[in-house]
């Protein structure tokens, strides 16, 4: 059977590359921190590595003992990254040279037999069509306008720039699904008969359910050239009250306050908020790109790319993904 390693395996979505992969029969290898919790990492069929990202030498001996033991990975899923963090050079330490090391260590060490899917982000396009109904597309000139995007980019030119390495770029939109945290904050605000959001010109989102980008990824590892780029949504976009409305459905909860904010009140609190994080040293979800991500007024994208040459085709509707989700924070009591 084939051997693939996961990065990110015990996050929320690398949790669920790890099932898919089992399902389909994979040689699993999860990398994952001594620290991270295995909660959703219990089936027996799993293999357990632990792989320094931050210290090159640490990676080199661990990666030359795996292949000295067990032979190359045919497939690499890297799904470890920060979205928050308290500076730049953070992002940029985890997400810019993180990826890099890896993959060069990989490739140098005749680690990696086949292809590296790379999950960056839509992030790293910042707004090139605010103002208008145009869609994102990956023929679009990067313009990232947060600190997250930025570091994602700049892994993404770092793969482009090692010479033996075959790897695809996944571009997702929101991805939202069963233990994942920050759209779940929706939920519990929803519960309290809340609804917030910003700025008062309309506003277009995307989303994509965790399990439609996990189909992604597997079909990456087979399809398309070194360095293809796709972007991924469920292929719709969304006024700015469709998820909480969905959500107050899926909940069954009446009466709830929909409270629409001027931007200059979330760029107050997103101030604030950054500004605790370096009083208690722990990342805040109010934090200057949560002010820009929520700013921005046009998230369409552009899935054409992705249907075309991986045969993606998105499962779930927003409505079936939100209502998937709640009735798992239901079953895990979350709520």
């Amino acid at each position: 059977m084939p051997s693939i390693l996961i990065t990110g395996a015990s996050g929320f979505i690398g949790s669920f590359i790890v099932e898919e992969a089992l399902t389909q029969g994979f040689e699993v290898w999860a990398a994952v921190r001594s620290t991270s919790s295995r909660q959703y990492l219990t089936d027996a069929r799993i293999r357990f590595i632990t792989l320094s990202l931050g210290d090159e030498a640490a990676l080199r001996r661990e990666v030359a003992d795996h292949v000295a033991a067990h032979g190359p990975w045919q497939y690499v899923v890297h799904a470890a990254g920060a979205t928050k963090c308290l500076s730049k050079a953070d992002f940029f330490r985890t997400n810019t040279e993180g990826t890099e090391r890896l993959a060069r260590v990989l490739t140098e060490s005749g680690a990696l037999k086949g292809r590296m899917v790379f999950i960056s982000s839509l992030s790293v396009m910042g707004a090139p069509h605010e103002g208008s109904k145009q869609a994102i597309t990956e023929r679009d000139t990067p313009h990232p306008n947060t600190a997250y995007g930025r570091s994602k980019l700049e892994a993404e030119q770092r793969l482009a720039a090692i010479a033996g390495l075959d790897y695809v770029v996944l571009r997702p939109t929101g991805v939202y699904g069963p233990r994942e945290r920050d759209y779940f904050l929706m939920a519990k605000s929803i519960c309290r008969h809340i609804d917030t959001s910003v700025g008062l010109r309309p506003q277009r989102l995307t989303f994509i359910y965790v399990l439609d980008l996990v189909q992604a990824v597997f079909l990456a590892l087979t399809r398309g050239e070194r360095g293809d780029v796709f972007h991924l949504s469920d292929g719709r976009d969304y006024s700015q009250r469709a998820y909480s409305d969905l959500l107050q459905k899926a909940l069954g909860v009446r009466g709830v306050w929909h409270l629409r904010l001027p931007l200059w009140v979330l760029r107050v609190a997103c101030f604030a908020g950054e500004t605790m994080a370096h009083v208690t040293h722990k990342p805040s979800t109010l934090n200057n790109d949560k002010y820009h991500i929520m700013k921005q007024r046009n998230w369409r994208c552009d899935i054409s790319h992705a249907e075309s040459v991986l045969g993606y085709r998105p499962r779930y509707t927003l409505a079936l993904g939100v209502s998937e989700s709640v009735a798992w924070y239901k079953k895990a009591q979350w709520l």
